[in-house]
């Protein structure tokens, strides 16, 4: 008998599960944790309870043993507002040591992971992947939105809405009337944000019953989904199937290639890089993204990108449809959650409307959607959005650096007209060790651009990241190095001529390297004060190129040490 096999049988273990409930029979059966994130301060995750206790029922019937456990529950519009939003990504990487201390350290056999708001998939894929215990996400749906005089409203317009009347722009609707109409229930933000954008992704990589993504909230669907995969995750124990089987190298390149198709959210790419470094797979996301990138086009025009509903989306056949739409493309070898391989999983299905999930011959656009840019200002990596390509945005760019340090300066500026046609916004000192965790708002600039009528004659730049929910101009984000640890961007100076060239891939700085080398770089004060868990983020969190992990992986590839 193995050490493990000894520690997982032990009778002291056994006797404070008999003063549980459980009897003999359920000590030799496999032990299952539901991972749940349920939280009353968030509507996200508001459901989950309900969802638990379906995944639980089936389990048991099944012939396993449930043990719910729970996480931190990171919701951007509600743990966002300490600290200029710098918890938002750090809780992130809490959810994976959350897992790790409850699931691995009690030796437990495999888990469901109940997976809402837009950082617990990437959460749970990262735990999955270290622990390499069978696994099985239930998507956890989408929220209802709501009318006014006949017009949709939801999240989307709220977030921008609340920008305009800042700054005093003109208003269909108002604030107040959006506010109680924006979310009609519990869920994810509507559209393909990065909560839709990362379901998507968990069915591209196999995670999930197929079908699952996306859901609307507490449907029928969603709950017979959730049933299934309580009933398979004892199967998957029994198999020895395991998260490093299914996401491959393969899987990941679905998974690029279901974000190009739908537009989807840039934050994407680096939880699908944390989640190859979890799992000691040696890939390049940047390069899977532009390889993928010259051949997937936008098949999906839904909203921030397009017209589409998420409603919509999920009534053509939502992941499903767009992978049979991409089969081509796609590595329909790779093997997925029930078992089998991708193209037996897709043999059967059908798109329930093609102008909603188009085929490759019909495409709204041709691609990338989402591009990544290089150079002298980025000399690692920078991300743009493009969306639909249909000329609406400038793809090409140049004008004199406009540099500010905090998102209330870029505010202010754009407000009182300081911002000019032409101009290149540089916010930085938002990255990952700047921001911390790439808090700071610099969402709130694009929609206040929009709001001044700037969208097309200006461009935005930024080390910080970007909601999902946000398309708006020419918009480069994430920029690698950041600032704070000595990158270009935190050497750009007022009036510098930048320029951007998408079809290049390059974003530049015009500005003789040895004179930007020879330039003071950034003090040793970072504009938000970081203690507690935040001041650990900021000493810990590697580079972009990882995904933005917090232990440096260099030396722990391969098989987990326990």
């Amino acid at each position: 008998m193995t050490l493990r096999s000894l520690a997982a049988n032990s009778p002291v273990r056994h006797a404070h599960w008999q003063a549980l409930g459980l009897s003999e029979e359920d000590l030799a059966k496999p032990k299952i944790a539901v991972v749940n994130s349920s939280s009353e301060l968030a509507v996200c995750y508001a459901h989950l309870d309900g969802v638990a206790k379906q995944v639980k029922e089936a389990i048991r019937a099944a012939g396993g043993v449930p043990f719910e456990v729970r996480t931190t529950a990171p919701s951007d519009f509600i743990t966002g507002a300490a600290r200029q939003g710098s918890y938002i990504l750090a809780g992130r990487d809490l959810i994976p040591n959350d897992i790790e201390a409850q699931v691995e350290a009690a030796l437990l056999d495999g888990m469901v992971c109940l997976t809402s708001c837009d950082k617990t998939p990437p959460g749970h894929l990262m735990a999955a992947m270290r622990m390499n215990i069978p696994t099985i996400l239930v998507i956890g749906g989408y929220q209802a939105s709501g009318m006014i005089d006949g017009d949709h409203v939801d999240i989307e317009d709220l977030f921008s809405g609340g920008v305009r009347e800042r700054l005093g722009g003109a208003m269909k609707h108002s604030v107040d009337a959006m506010t109680k109409q924006a979310v009609r229930g519990p869920g994810v933000c509507a559209g393909m944000a990065t909560a839709n954008t990362m379901h998507c992704v968990v069915e591209a990589l196999g995670m999930c019953v197929a079908g699952s993504a996306p859901v609307r909230a507490n449907s029928d669907k969603m709950f017979a989904y959730a049933r299934e995969a309580g009933a398979r995750i004892v199967e998957m124990v029994n198999e020895g199937l395991t998260p490093r089987q299914i996401m491959t190298e393969g899987a990941f390149r679905n998974a690029a290639a279901m974000v190009l198709a739908v537009s989807g959210s840039i934050n994407a790419i680096k939880h699908l890089q944390a989640v190859a470094v979890e799992g000691g797979l040696d890939i390049d996301l940047f390069q899977i993204w532009e390889d993928m990138g010259r051949v997937v086009p936008t098949l999906a025009a839904v909203r921030p990108s397009g017209p589409r509903r998420i409603e919509e989306f999920e009534d053509a056949g939502g992941a499903r449809a767009m992978m049979k739409q991409l089969e081509s493309l796609l590595d329909a070898e790779v093997i997925v959650a029930s078992g089998k391989t991708l193209a037996d999983d897709l043999s059967e299905v059908t798109v329930a409307d093609d102008e909603v999930i188009r085929p490759l011959a019909n495409p709204i656009s041709e691609g990338p959607s989402i591009a990544i840019l290089k150079g002298s200002l980025a000399p690692e990596s920078a991300v743009v959005k493009l969306g639909i390509r249909d000329g609406s945005r400038p793809e090409a760019f140049s004008g004199p650096a406009r540099v500010f340090e905090t998102t209330a300066q870029a505010m202010e500026a754009i407000a009182s007209g300081t911002v000019q046609k032409g101009d290149v916004l540089v916010l930085r000192g938002q990255g990952l060790k700047g921001g911390p965790a790439m808090g700071g708002g610099a969402s709130n600039i694009l929609f206040a651009i929009d709001a001044a009528g700037l969208a097309k004659d200006v461009a935005f730049v930024t080390d910080g990241q970007l909601s999902g929910l946000c398309l708006k101009g020419l918009t480069i984000a994430e920029v690698a190095p950041e600032g704070a640890v000595g990158g270009p961007i935190g050497l750009v100076r007022d009036g510098d001529p930048v320029e951007i060239d998408v079809a290049a891939r390059r974003i530049d700085v015009m500005v003789p390297a040895e004179e930007l080398a020879a330039r003071p770089g950034p003090g040793d004060e970072f504009a938000v004060p970081a203690a507690g868990w935040l001041g650990m983020y900021r000493r810990d969190v590697q580079e972009m190129g990882t995904g933005a992990v917090l232990i440096d992986m260099a030396n722990t590839r391969g098989e987990p040490k326990w």
